[in-house]
């Protein structure tokens, strides 16, 4: 049913309902993972536009990603994993259609609507913009 799926994580303690939800998901599916970071500090959104070197957050977020992979792939589960710059909705909605995705899998804040006009909403702009399906948990606070 569903083949590949894009984990977006935060590298925040919001990723612990996803990850948790997930892994039983994909281990009775077969599917693959294809874990998601999208690094959107300064350094990253300028980053290939002007030939900067990885910013330690960058690097830090480079690590979680091999940190999480590997508890996936130790269990047998095939997992990929990417570091992408930018705008979180942008890069997310480009890598699931380039890498035709099943499913997305998200943990969300629970902001209130007041909050999400001011803060913006990455799950928001991505569920406007995808035809594919989306698995959306609440993250811890």
């Amino acid at each position: 049913m569903y083949e590949k799926i894009l984990v977006t994580l935060e590298n925040s303690a919001s990723d612990a309902a996803i990850l948790d939800h997930i892994e039983p998901l994909a281990r009775k599916l077969g599917s693959q993972l294809l874990l998601v970071h999208v690094a959107d500090g300064w350094a990253a959104r300028h980053y290939e536009r002007l030939n900067l070197q990885e910013s330690e957050e960058m690097r830090q977020d480079r690590l979680y990603l091999e940190t999480v992979k590997k508890r996936f792939t130790d269990q047998g589960i095939p997992t990929e994993s990417e570091l992408l710059y930018g705008e979180p909705a942008d890069e997310i909605v480009k890598l699931a259609e380039s890498k035709g995705v099943d499913l997305i899998a998200m943990s969300t804040h629970g902001h209130k609507f007041i909050a999400d006009l001011v803060l913006g909403s990455t799950v928001h702009k991505v569920r406007h913009t995808v035809a594919i399906p989306l698995l959306l948990l609440r993250g811890s606070a």
